[in-house]
């Protein structure tokens, strides 16, 4: 014959606290940084130019926080630096929320400018 101790009195119970120490820790890995970061510069890039690849990120995590360096490809003629700047509030303010680190750091290094052609422009002189 079987018998069974404590039964639905033990699933009442409310769970033992841990101690703070005793806790274990979350660890994130660098490259989910970089594809957390990645993800986020192409978020603010929009669309790309044709023959342009999309955005990747390096990434360096110390004591809690990820210093990032972005590689990308713009079209031009663009405002560089205001494009920059949204990757760099993007990355700062994606990585933050999802993956919950202090960015003090995003460098944009712009790889290849990606010539926009005028309409008729590829077609021969234009006056």
């Amino acid at each position: 014959m079987t018998s069974v101790s404590g039964g639905a009195a033990e699933l009442r119970r409310p769970p033992t606290v841990v101690p703070l120490g005793e806790r274990g820790a979350t660890r994130i890995a660098d490259r989910v940084v970089a594809k957390v970061a990645g993800q986020a510069a192409r978020e603010a890039l929009g669309e790309l130019a044709e023959d342009a690849s999309p955005p990747h990120a390096t990434v360096v995590v110390r004591h809690g926080s990820a210093r990032i360096r972005v590689h990308l490809e713009l079209a031009y003629p663009c405002d560089i630096g205001a494009r920059c700047g949204r990757v760099r509030r993007r990355v700062v303010e994606r990585v933050s929320a999802l993956v919950g680190m202090e960015v003090p750091e995003v460098a944009v290094q712009v790889e290849r400018l990606h010539p926009v052609t005028a309409y008729g422009a590829a077609q021969g002189r234009t006056r």
